[in-house]
């Protein structure tokens, strides 16, 4: 009995020590969970800093955490920095590089809607027959940094924002001087001669007529002085875009034209593109439905196509609007790298091919002048000198671009309608002599 006693005292013993192991173990952890929570009051996984605790004074065994950097260590983050630096005036740069293609890019946008905001407010479609779109593009801001010694002759010379300009170097000299002397007669007083060379410069020096002369450019003056009538009438296009750029409107052209009367006096001014035409009557020179023919397709045989003469590149009026310059950079950017082409027939793909798969058209507005006053030299001696009637219609002005005997045809259209003299015209063929 006393065994079995002693056991059960013994039991009970064991039991009360592990109640109190128990609550031991319960009032340290709750005197920890009180201590954590003072010491980390965000919890002890959050994202903010833990508390400080309070400042006691740094024992030997106390280390500062700056103090665990290493001397390497700064020295790379100070390289860094200045790596950042450099890196920071390159981004700003970049930055304002970007803006300021950014503002171009805004400004190029010509889409309808913003010509809306730009023209005036937006209102409703009016009734059947009465609507009609925009015809005329706004023009660009004259920057005169582009060339401020040109924009301080244009400001002298040219007559509201308006001026012909003409490129000429020695090798079209006698017909140089044919075409400012009937520009003189007409009295025509905003005119300008870009010199491609210092024999064209001292010829206008010498006859009292605007002349610019450009700066040195080793690629535009090897074109302009050794070129011939084709080279600078590519050359042309490059020339242009400062004159657009300066905000003046521009009646381009070549120096084998007699001036009969003042071309602005018949100017529209509708258009991005306003240009004398190579056809040479109405259908021609205006477009036409032609029909092509392909009987092998029976009752398709018949295919209606849209045709029209070419825009001739030597006379053409130009504004200065965003369509027009991109004009001129696409037709010098062709020409610069299509060596064999010819500048009037890029002219006239890149102002009519419309926007089709992998191209994009043109969005410019174009008005064809009309063909008996801006007239070619193939209406004149086919057609109008054989007519009694249109004989009696004096031009504004004839451009002898059919014919390779320029000079001669030149001073017989002076001798026919300044002149008076009737037979001028009748001793050359219609067409060339080969």
């Amino acid at each position: 009995m006393a065994g079995r006693r002693d056991g059960l005292v013994l039991r009970e013993k064991l039991q009360g020590s592990r109640r109190s192991r128990i609550a031991v173990a319960i009032t340290l952890g709750i005197l920890l969970g009180c201590a954590l929570t003072l010491l980390y009051p965000g919890g002890l996984f959050s994202s903010d800093p833990p508390a400080r605790l309070p400042h006691r004074p740094k024992s030997d065994l106390q280390i500062d955490s700056s103090s665990c950097e290493s001397e390497e260590r700064v020295n790379a983050l100070k390289s860094d920095i200045a790596s950042l630096s450099e890196k920071n005036v390159d981004l700003k740069k970049q930055v304002r590089e970007l803006q300021e293609k950014l503002r171009m890019a805004e400004q190029g946008q010509d889409n309808a809607q913003k010509q809306f905001l730009v023209l005036g407010e937006q209102h409703k479609a009016g009734p059947f027959g009465t609507v009609k779109g925009l015809r005329t593009n706004p023009t660009v801001m004259p920057d005169e940094s582009v060339n401020q010694r040109l924009a301080k002759l244009l400001e002298e010379v040219a007559i509201r924002k308006e001026i012909i300009v003409a490129l000429a170097n020695s090798n079209v000299k006698d017909m140089l001087e044919v075409w400012f002397t009937s520009i003189k007669k007409v009295g025509i007083p905003n005119y300008l001669v870009v010199a491609l060379d210092n024999e064209i410069a001292e010829l206008c020096q010498s006859n009292e007529v605007p002349m610019y002369k450009r700066d040195p450019d080793q690629d535009i003056d090897s074109i302009g002085k050794t070129g011939g009538n084709h080279a600078v009438s590519g050359l042309k296009f490059r020339i242009l875009r400062e004159f657009l750029q300066l905000g003046y409107s521009v009646l381009l052209s070549d120096v084998d034209i007699v001036y009969l009367q003042n071309p602005f006096d018949h100017l529209y001014r509708d258009s991005d593109v306003e240009s004398m035409t190579d056809g040479h009557n109405n259908r021609t020179a205006y477009g036409y439905n032609d029909v092509f023919d392909e009987p092998g397709m029976g009752w398709a045989r018949y295919a209606h196509t849209m045709r029209i003469w070419v825009y001739n590149s030597g006379f053409f009026y130009i504004r200065p609007t965003i369509p027009s310059i991109e004009l001129l950079d696409r037709v010098a950017g062709r020409l610069s790298r299509e060596t064999n082409s010819w500048d009037q027939a890029v002219f006239n793909e890149e102002l009519f091919f419309p926007s089709h798969p992998g191209y994009e058209g043109l969005h410019a507005a174009k008005r064809t002048m009309d063909h008996y006053l801006f007239m070619n030299s193939k209406v004149l001696f086919k057609e109008v000198r054989k007519d009694a009637d249109l004989s009696k219609l004096k031009p504004v002005i004839v451009h002898v671009n059919y014919h390779p005997d320029k000079l001669p045809r030149m001073k017989a259209v002076i001798e026919f309608y300044d002149n008076g003299k009737k037979d001028a015209l009748q001793s050359f063929p219609d067409g060339s002599e080969w």
